[in-house]
């Protein structure tokens, strides 16, 4: 840092601030700092900065992943087994998925905010993996069910925490909620009422909260409506087969529904294949529709109907809410919920042209 102030002819309070407050800085100047940085070859210590400032300067988000790692090869070889396991991912052409458009949100406004990120995952039932995280990071977020809450809840009174999603917010913690059952409404009236359709299959678990709002917003509208409400099935996003062996069950076990309800993108694109496979026509045989609204619906044939979430927002919120916990606003929990917005597509039955967002 003497070095660099000393060829732009400044203090080294002005190169501090070049590279931690810029807007503190007159542009002039600040182009001279970085100018002479670059011919010195110098790069910020944030290990150094953090010493002095008693923060990191990063956050972390510690995620999880649909798609879990695969059996070792027999190469025997880490490298290896790397490159296998993604020659045996189940469809490549799902990505980004939910958890990847909200890691994106995350990113983008920890940029625009000037902070470092940490990304982490790892087994559910090992805590370490996410105190390891915790303790190189100001804040961190992590995805409901990706972590231990109890461990979560511990960790919060070190740092501000801020969970993303689950069933209810934690003392001490910050939550980012989704409003799951709203849109899911939508779609089923949108499915009895402007097409008429009266038998429904659902595709899906209910293996974690969201899944849960998401099924029992549907069951109610079907109530409402004086119509059966099918049962949650055993299939799982990222596990393909546990939805191919769903759907051709439900194909077997009698006539065919005028739709089959999906609980996430994933599935519903698998249930269509599937269907298709068995030789049933989308949507002229039946109706398919999902949830999340990842890119991939829209680039499928028909594209999807589905509920999209607002996955970058829910992952700029959580930064957000981090920086006002890390500026001492104060607060000891915030809770956000964000709405979805029902998208849409043909998979449903609407005529392309007609099709609304």
């Amino acid at each position: 840092m003497y070095d660099v102030a000393r060829a732009a002819g400044v203090s080294t309070a002005t190169v501090s601030f070049t590279f931690t407050k810029p807007d503190r800085v007159k542009e002039e100047t600040r182009q001279t700092v970085l100018a002479a940085a670059e011919a010195l070859g110098y790069v910020p210590s944030a290990s150094a900065r953090g010493l002095a400032r008693g923060a990191t300067g990063a956050l972390g988000l510690y995620a999880f992943d649909y798609l879990l790692e695969g059996e070792a090869s027999a190469t025997g070889s880490a490298e290896d087994d790397a490159i296998e396991a993604s020659l045996r991912m189940p469809d490549g052409r799902l990505f980004p998925l939910y958890a990847d458009e909200v890691q994106r949100g995350v990113q983008l406004e920890c940029r625009r905010r000037g902070y470092a990120l940490m990304l982490g995952a790892g087994d559910f039932a090992q805590s370490r993996d996410v105190v390891d995280v915790a303790g190189r990071v100001d804040g961190l977020i992590a995805f409901a069910g990706a972590a231990p809450g109890e461990t979560l809840a511990q960790l919060s009174t070190r740092l501000p925490v801020v969970e993303l999603g689950g069933a209810v917010r934690r003392p001490g913690m910050h939550t980012v909620f989704v409003d799951q059952g709203t849109a899911m409404a939508e779609l089923a009236s949108h499915l009895m009422t402007a097409h008429g359709h009266r038998r429904f299959a659902y595709v899906g678990a209910l293996s974690t909260p969201e899944f849960e709002s998401r099924y029992a917003a549907f069951r109610n509208t079907l109530e409402a409506a004086g119509l059966p409400v099918p049962a949650p099935t055993d299939s799982h996003p990222g596990d393909d087969a546990s939805t191919e062996r769903v759907v051709e069950q439900l194909l077997a076990s009698g006539p065919l529904p005028d739709a089959f309800v999906c609980s996430t993108d994933q599935e519903a694109l698998v249930t269509i294949r599937t269907l298709r496979a068995a030789g049933y026509s989308v949507p002229a045989g039946t109706a398919v529709t999902g949830y999340d609204g990842v890119i991939a619906g829209r680039l499928s044939s028909p594209t999807l109907t589905t509920v999209r979430q607002p996955m970058e927002a829910v992952g700029r919120e959580a930064v957000r809410i981090l920086l006002r916990a890390l500026e001492g606003d104060g607060s000891t929990g915030r809770d956000v919920t964000l709405p979805c917005r029902l998208w849409i597509g043909e998979s449903c039955g609407c005529a392309a042209d007609s099709i609304r967002h």
